[in-house]
């Protein structure tokens, strides 16, 4: 009989232990800091509506949707002439009714109007889940990734931006990535759009300008004009661009966006904020960058984009304010603002960088080995007790050669060995090699346990 060599899908991966305890860190140390702001702790189903999701991401958005067909035979009620046709849209709502999560924002807000009687508001949660995007797989990018997101709704105040960015210099210290805090508004951009007269075409410039970073200014130059952005226009973008570079970028900006309300309301929550962290000793760099659109629909005020520093990576987080995210599931007027944290480029920028801990790497800080039934029952007393002083051990489970023993310790990375034999039984003693130094001692039942104090 032949087999299939088995594999996984494009774009998602296996952790094997040590990969897991890196991740794990990570989560660690990134929900401890939401948990110092009181934060509290939520999980969504890994499938939605799909109606629940679509239009919410824009249509760019909206293709990386990972669709579920219907259970049975969910092309019963189609017709020939509808399969004929091949309309795609229309298809899909007829034979995909959920999806998979594309992030952890839509899904939260559809669980405050379901929730919303039970919620205290402000309400600020935390969740740690995975999502998935149809995308190509690449560097960085996956197709199944977790994120880890923190949002306040029910307030308006400018204090919970200045807040998340507060945060998010706390996990990045703690984590050793140095990096750049990337603030814009999305009131600027409005502001922007109206002053060239492209005010119905806002979505395709903030689309078209996140994409900067990742094509370079010809490629976008070209999908403006596509879009059918007068060349004037797109000529001002283009002195826009420019104009990010220059450190006086937010006055300049200011001046060009003068004579629009929406602009100057948006400079001036944007000043609030940089005023706010000045004073919260956040150590990260934050610049102000016009060009930070953040493509999706539902922000409406201050948006955020982090990058590390010293690794070419692209963002590993990003978020902002959304006013009326709510509205499209019927609740109006709930002001929100989060921040997602990308668990899966936070790990690769880690490992590029050669910070995480050593010790991560230890599972287990001492191995019995093991010498037939005899000497096993002679060190179970002590393996116990050395676990209820919480400290990780195993006994090798089979009688085996001492030289496939200690290997096993070598390669786990194991930094105690205990060996009882023949000689430790008669003398009532156990002796403890140090596997880092290849010093090895005998000790007394009490005298294992003060080691390991």
């Amino acid at each position: 009989m032949s087999y299939v060599k088995p594999s996984i899908p494009k774009g998602t991966r296996d952790f094997v232990p040590e990969e897991f305890a890196r991740r794990k860190y990570i989560f660690n140390t990134i929900e401890n800091e939401f948990k110092k702001y009181g934060y509290k702790p939520l999980e969504t189903p890994s499938m939605e509506f799909l109606s629940t999701l679509t239009g919410k991401y824009g249509d760019e958005g909206d293709k990386l949707i990972f669709k579920i067909l219907n259970s049975g035979d969910y092309l019963s009620e189609v017709s020939d002439e509808e399969l004929t046709n091949k309309d795609l849209k229309s298809l899909t709502s007829r034979i995909c009714e959920k999806a998979l999560r594309y992030d952890l924002t839509v899904p939260f807000a559809r669980f405050v109007v379901q929730h919303y009687n039970e919620l205290t508001f402000p309400f600020k949660r935390y969740q740690m889940q995975p999502v998935w995007r149809a995308d190509r797989p690449q560097k960085g990018r996956y197709r199944e990734f977790y994120q880890c997101d923190i949002d306040v709704i029910g307030s308006t105040s400018l204090l919970n931006e200045a807040e998340l960015i507060k945060i998010s210099d706390g996990i990045f210290q703690k984590l050793h990535i140095n990096v750049t805090i990337k603030l814009n508004n999305r009131k600027i951009l409005n502001g922007i759009a109206e002053v060239l007269g492209e005010n119905e075409k806002f979505t395709d410039i903030t689309v078209a300008l996140d994409k900067l970073d990742k094509v370079g200014w010809e490629i976008v130059h070209s999908e403006l004009i596509a879009k059918g952005i007068k060349p004037c226009a797109v000529e001002k973008i283009a002195l826009l661009v420019k104009m990010s570079e220059s450190p006086t970028a937010l006055t300049e900006i200011a001046e060009f966006v003068k004579d629009s309300e929406i602009g100057r309301q948006g400079i001036e929550e944007l000043r609030t904020v940089i005023e706010l962290t000045s004073k919260m000793n956040v150590k990260s760099q934050i610049c102000f960058d016009v060009l930070l659109a953040r493509g999706l629909n539902y922000y409406t005020g201050t948006i955020f984009e982090i990058a590390a520093k010293d690794v070419q990576m692209g963002s590993i987080s990003g978020g902002g304010r959304y006013d009326d995210l709510t509205g499209i599931f019927g609740l109006d007027n709930m002001s929100g603002v989060g921040i997602s944290y990308g668990a899966d480029r936070i790990y690769d920028v880690m490992q590029m960088l050669g910070v995480f801990p050593e010790s991560l790497n230890c599972f287990t800080q001492v191995l019995f080995l093991n010498f037939g039934d005899r000497e096993v029952q002679y060190i179970l007393f002590l393996a116990e007790a050395l676990r209820k002083k919480g400290i990780s051990t195993e006994i090798f489970p089979d009688n085996a050669k001492m030289k496939k023993q200690m290997s096993y310790a070598d390669k786990n990375k194991i930094p105690f060995v205990i060996i009882a034999g023949e000689n430790e039984i008669q003398n009532n003693v156990f002796t403890l090699k140090n596997m880092t130094t290849g010093t090895q001692q005998e000790l007394s039942f009490e005298a294992v346990l003060n080691i390991f104090n």
